[in-house]
């Protein structure tokens, strides 16, 4: 039986080519399509794929007709994600996305009802970003179901793409955010410090406004939620003594400055980085009564591993396997999808009595 028909949009973007190029080796055969003609068009015949070239702003519900699912690659998701959701749900598509960034999060779980009458799955963050550490949250939960408190908190090896690194200066000027009794609050960037006991020993880390702020809170309910990454000593100081100056980063010329500096500056890790990146989580769930549940848990690298989990999402998609509406990644296919993934580690560092 021919495979159903679905794109990957910006795969011309540094991890939307290594998922497309994954793809093809393992025989499936995506629509390329952006709103670059050149470098897509190029892309296309390197790979043997068909293509297709439009902007979101411009009948983009008409370009996803026939496909069954899309896989958005196109960042900053804070521009790009609204208009791509709002024309899957015009042509009946499903919708994933590989963001990290809360407000899309947030934005995809407002569309669950849409999504249910389009009879469509809305899924975004199956990538590093949240994929791992959703399913850590989700394992905690499960071993302690009436978690009050979740701290989760991440390290990682092997660089930034040009796309990422953008979005990180697009947040800059937001500074933190956490979530408190349920609701999403701001607070300072680098807000909370502590030390965290990674597989690989214990570091400083400095909380950030991860996506599972957003994420893991419709994944367990837990309605208190901090991330925080790994951090040496020095360079958490110097953000928290110049955090001030961030919302400078959001005035338009610092923001056309930036971007256009990375880039020239910032090409992606290379295929060497991307072999040798590793990344490693810590979670810890608590209930009002004091009792704790905290594991860690092993992955290959960010890119590596979107490409892997990505690909997850996108089979079970062709396959009929997502539920319709919107979920998280553990919602959608279990807290154990990052099991399938070849070189990650679940271990628990502390286990309630019963779990």
């Amino acid at each position: 039986m021919d495979e159903p028909a679905w794109m990957i949009y910006g795969a011309n973007g540094y991890t939307g080519r290594l998922v497309a190029a994954e793809a093809v080796r393992r025989g499936l055969r995506p629509t390329l399509a952006g709103r670059s003609a050149e470098p897509i068009e190029r892309l296309a015949r390197e790979l043997g794929c068909p293509s297709r070239v439009f902007a979101l702003e411009e009948r983009a519900a008409e370009n996803l007709s026939g496909m069954k699912v899309v896989l958005h690659c196109a960042g900053p998701f804070s521009a790009t994600a609204r208009p791509m959701v709002d024309a899957c749900l015009r042509a009946a598509t499903s919708y994933l996305d590989i963001t990290g960034e809360i407000d899309v999060i947030e934005m995809a779980a407002a569309r669950d009802a849409e999504a249910r009458r389009a009879g469509v799955s809305v899924i975004p963050a199956v990538g590093f970003d949240v994929v791992p550490s959703d399913c850590l949250a989700a394992t905690l939960h499960e071993a302690l179901p009436a978690a009050t408190r979740l701290t989760l908190a991440f390290s990682s090896t092997g660089g930034l793409s040009p796309g990422t690194a953008k979005t990180s200066l697009e947040s800059m000027p937001h500074g933190g955010r956490v979530r408190i009794d349920g609701k999403i609050v701001r607070v300072p960037m680098g807000w909370k410090t502590r030390e965290v006991d990674f597989p690989e020993g214990r570091r400083g880390a400095v909380t950030i406004p991860w996506g599972d702020v957003a994420s893991a809170y419709h994944s367990t309910g837990i309605p208190n939620i901090e991330v925080y990454v790994a951090m040496p000593p020095a360079q958490i100081r110097s953000l928290r003594r110049w955090r001030w100056l961030l919302p400078l980063a959001g005035v338009g010329i610092v923001q056309r400055f930036a971007r256009r500096r990375i880039e020239r500056t910032v090409p992606g890790p290379s295929a060497e980085e991307l072999a040798e990146s590793r990344a490693s989580f810590w979670g810890r769930a608590e209930d009002a009564a004091g009792r704790a549940a905290e594991a860690t848990l092993v992955t290959t690298g960010g890119y590596p591993l979107t490409v892997q989990t990505a690909l997850i999402f996108v089979e079970a998609a062709l396959s009929g396997g997502l539920p319709v509406g919107f979920s998280t990644p553990s919602r959608a296919l279990g807290k154990d999808v990052i099991t399938r993934v070849p070189g990650s580690r679940l271990a628990w560092l502390r286990r309630p009595e019963g779990s």
